[in-house]
């Protein structure tokens, strides 16, 4: 009996919870994994999560070359790939952990309905998040749409929860013998082999967790944990980073939290992804400023907290969180441009780009989403600075010409920026009543 295991949001073999499911069922074991041209088409030829992908492929490809296995790596479209692969290996099931975005739910219907009608069986297991689809529900079955209930009931059920590793070690005898194959380049797939940017380590930084909620909104200072981009592409274990939380800080768990809330919006409310989550938002009638949307995202509006976030952005593929939230806040209530720009403007530049989160945390920001901040709550960029960077060492950093000649005037008016997004909110919900 051989058995496919599918990688995909899960580039490590460690606490892998699919990889131990194939592996106890018996067998015979081929981990695979596709390079999904339907996603890789749409990205730009230097994209550095390309890069960070084919590195960690890399990685692995060597980590089951030491258990005298092969990572097998593919480059095509998914819906077809596997089930050929899994007809020419003869085997009878293929498993993977689950997605919970859109793409991914219409992919994997379509591949489950191709495997089926050849009799091999398409076995999912829960690997990216705590708490998956509905799991965590109010007491009529209907998902919260609040944050803060939600967050009670899942800590309730985390008291119930086996947070204990998958011990994949013991089972990896079960993996095909196979003698390992070369690894697709990049140049093959239509993408630039250059490392630009320096990718964050995978490191548990248990230190600065312990003293996370002191130092997290500080972004001049490494106090937060980096490590959002290896839960995105699941080189490291939710679970383990969850065990740490309990362990260490409540505050950074409620961020594990967030991230799981987000992913069941998206899966319960999939027309999230592109609309507002309150549809009455939808009626705002946006801005429509190339000039003021060409600014942010060059980092040049004359608000240094705000440039110095997209500096960063720009030149490194992070932000830290508190700045997220600012400039956020700016694109879409200070120029009243339309939050999905900045979503979009996001999902091209950021490393940790996760699409429910990024949806979230961008009608959180404009007020549109489920337990958004309300649309009459304006962060004032200059006060952020005062906030939380009062000595403008993190400005400094990325806008070096702030407080010379150079630096250009604020390109709006706080003041007039506030009244002025209230008044269209107003109208805009006043119109949808």
């Amino acid at each position: 009996m051989i058995s496919i295991f599918w990688h995909r949001r899960d580039l490590r073999i460690h606490d892998n919870a699919a990889l131990f499911k194939a592996l106890k069922n018996g067998g015979q074991v081929q981990p695979i994994f596709v390079f999904d041209e339907t996603i890789l088409s749409k990205l730009p030829r230097d994209d550095q999560r390309v890069v960070f992908i084919h590195q960690e492929i890399e990685r692995l490809k060597e980590e089951y070359k030491k258990l005298g296995c092969d990572l097998q790596v593919f480059y095509g479209n998914p819906i077809t790939l596997v089930p050929e692969i899994a007809g020419k290996l003869n085997a009878t099931s293929v498993y993977t952990n689950r997605d919970y975005e859109p793409y991914a739910l219409e992919r994997d219907q379509k591949i489950f309905e191709v495997l089926g009608s050849k009799d091999i069986a398409f076995i999912g297991a829960k690997d990216h998040v705590i708490f998956e689809k509905s799991e965590v529900l109010k007491g009529d079955g209907t998902p919260y749409t609040i944050f803060t209930p939600y967050s009670r009931k899942w800590k309730e059920k985390l008291n119930e929860l086996d947070l204990s590793f998958y011990e994949v070690e013991k089972k990896v005898g079960n993996l095909m013998q196979t003698n390992a194959s070369p690894l697709i380049s990049l140049e093959e797939m239509g993408f630039e082999d250059k490392k630009k940017i320096e990718f964050p380590t995978r490191i548990f930084p248990e230190k600065i967790i312990q003293s996370y909620s002191e130092t997290r909104d500080i972004p001049s200072i490494l106090g937060t944990s980096r490590l959002s981009l290896h839960l995105r592409f699941g080189t490291i274990s939710v679970r383990e980073l969850a065990r740490m939380a309990v362990k260490n800080s409540e505050t950074y768990l409620n961020e594990l939290i967030w991230r799981d809330f987000y992913q069941m919006i998206m899966f319960h409310f999939p027309h999230s992804a592109k609309s507002a989550f309150r549809s009455k938002y939808d009626k705002i009638d946006w801005e429509r400023n190339e000039e003021h949307f060409t600014a942010w995202c060059s980092g040049k509006t004359g608000y240094p907290l705000v440039d110095a976030g997209m500096r960063e952005l720009n030149e490194t593929g992070f932000m830290h969180n508190r700045v997220r939230m600012v400039v956020a806040s700016f694109l879409t209530k200070h120029l009243l441009l339309d939050w999905r720009l900045g979503e979009g403007y996001f999902a091209e530049k950021l490393l940790d780009f996760e699409l429910a989160s990024n949806v979230g945390g961008w009608q959180w920001a404009a007020g549109c989403g489920c337990d958004a901040a309300p649309y009459f709550r304006v962060f004032n960029p200059t006060s952020q600075q005062e906030k939380f960077d009062k000595k403008f060492s993190y400005i400094q950093k990325w806008v070096p010409e702030f407080g010379t000649p150079d630096y250009p005037n604020p390109i709006i008016d706080h003041k007039f920026a506030r009244e002025r997004i209230i008044e269209r909110y107003k109208k805009a919900l006043n119109e949808s009543i």
